[in-house]
């Protein structure tokens, strides 16, 4: 969350800041219960202060037989714990308040996020590989939900049967690829020094509050009936890690990742992308996770960006990165690069990977600081950094499209033949 200081001292930026984000900010009722909050705290240490002369006097009052003085002093103690009772239920209550409001509020964006109002105004950052171009080659292309089922490695129907729409059903070489891709991903991540972690497939809510899904989000999340949240992303886990912890500046940055499948309920998208692997209830994904020194950490936002592409470059998918504008960026995030992987069955660009450094938001709300007593006194917040690398189903969607043969045979990329088995092309059963 936002650091109430800062908010204090910056409302005007604070007020443009969530303009340009189209996020609802009250300022005046920020200031309100902060000025409430202030004030029950100079009440309480002025009342504590008096409390504290008043008992040291009563002992005093006791030896030169000032007795009465002594009671009177006596009831005025009493009297002021009945207040600072009052008070004390006051400033929690606006400590309560505020702290919902700055739950609710998104990160501050960089100076470097570009303002715009929505994906439109995203600028383009740079280009990797070139579309195939199938009607020079002499034949039409298929999308990967219709190349697949005939290829009987995705069957969507059945996925239905077993659960609901927007879930999916990989057999064969499709269930095989998968694997491929996640196993791929995952080494050569580890390959570039992130450390590999396996991690729960369900949170608790506090979290799931650490980076920032909940208490706006909940809509978004599948629940237990006992308290816990299948994740999103493993987002979730790798940077609750050291949440409540105390780093040192040696080890930082901190470079993680982990496989896990992830889950969203997709609220409001009804109509959106419904076909095919690219927007479901559950999907597999390799993430990154970074904690990074705070003067490093928009360059390790770099690096980060590098290794996705990475991933991207070596199974030969042309791709595009993109910065996302104020008004596109997540709700933890301060600056976001997009990578989009060119998906023929669009005939465009669509999102693969998304890799934001979050500041100190996340680390404020999940208390993951660090020491660097060469630099400077006491502790402060780590900046976290997440990307995807990559979300595996989409991943797999790009390979069908872009790897299908005239046959109706898929080449496989030459980095997963290993995966594979020594499969090198996936062709009808």
């Amino acid at each position: 969350m936002l650091d109430i200081k800062f908010v204090r001292d910056n409302q005007e930026a604070v007020a443009e800041a969530m303009k340009n984000r189209h996020a609802s900010w009250d300022a005046s009722r920020f200031s309100e219960l902060d000025e409430t909050r202030r004030a029950a705290i100079a009440k309480e240490e002025a009342l504590q202060a008096e409390r504290n002369a008043t008992s040291k006097s009563i002992g005093q009052m006791m030896a030169a037989g000032r007795k009465d003085e002594a009671e009177s002093a006596k009831e005025r103690v009493r009297a002021i714990n009945d207040e600072l009772v009052v008070i004390g239920k006051d400033r929690e209550a606006a400590d309560e308040a505020l702290r919902e409001l700055l739950l609710g509020t998104p990160n501050m964006p960089a100076d470097s996020t570009p303002v715009g109002d929505d994906e439109d105004d995203n600028p383009e950052v740079r280009r990797w590989g070139t579309p195939r171009d199938f009607a020079a080659e002499g034949f039409e292309m298929k999308p990967h939900w219709d190349l697949g089922p005939e290829l009987g490695i995705i069957d969507f129907e059945r996925a239905v049967k077993l659960a609901a729409s927007r879930f999916i059903l990989l057999g064969g070489l499709g269930a095989r690829l998968e694997r491929a891709l996640i196993n791929f991903m995952a080494d050569t991540h580890a390959s570039r020094g992130y450390k590999e972690w396996w991690c729960p497939a369900m949170a608790n809510a506090e979290t799931l509050t650490g980076t920032g899904q909940l208490p706006k989000f909940e809509e978004d999340l599948f629940h237990t009936t006992e308290g816990l949240y299948l994740i999103p992303t493993a987002e979730v886990q790798l940077t609750n890690i050291h949440a409540g912890e105390m780093l040192d500046a040696s080890q930082l940055p901190l470079k993680y990742c982990a496989f896990t499948p992830c889950f969203r309920e997709e609220a409001g998208s009804a109509g959106r992308d419904t076909r095919g692997l690219i927007r479901v209830h559950q999907f597999d994904k390799v993430e990154m996770v970074k904690y990074a020194k705070p003067e490093e950490s928009f360059d390790d936002l770099e690096a980060m960006v590098a290794d996705a592409e990475n991933i991207l470059q070596l199974l030969g998918l042309p791709y595009r990165v993109i910065s996302l504008c104020t008004g596109d960026i997540g709700f933890s995030a301060a600056k976001t690069y997009d990578l989009e992987v060119w998906l023929p069955s669009y005939n465009g660009y669509k999102e693969i990977s998304s890799c934001s450094n979050c500041t100190d938001f996340q680390a404020r709300r999940a208390n993951i600081k660090y020491r660097d007593p060469e630099n400077f006194k006491g502790s402060r917040y780590v900046h976290t950094l997440n990307g995807s690398g990559l979300a595996v189903g989409r991943t797999m969607a790009a390979v069908i499209e872009n790897y299908q043969q005239p046959d109706g045979s898929i080449k496989v990329p030459n980095v997963l033949v290993p995966y594979m088995g020594g499969v090198d092309v996936i062709a009808p059963e």
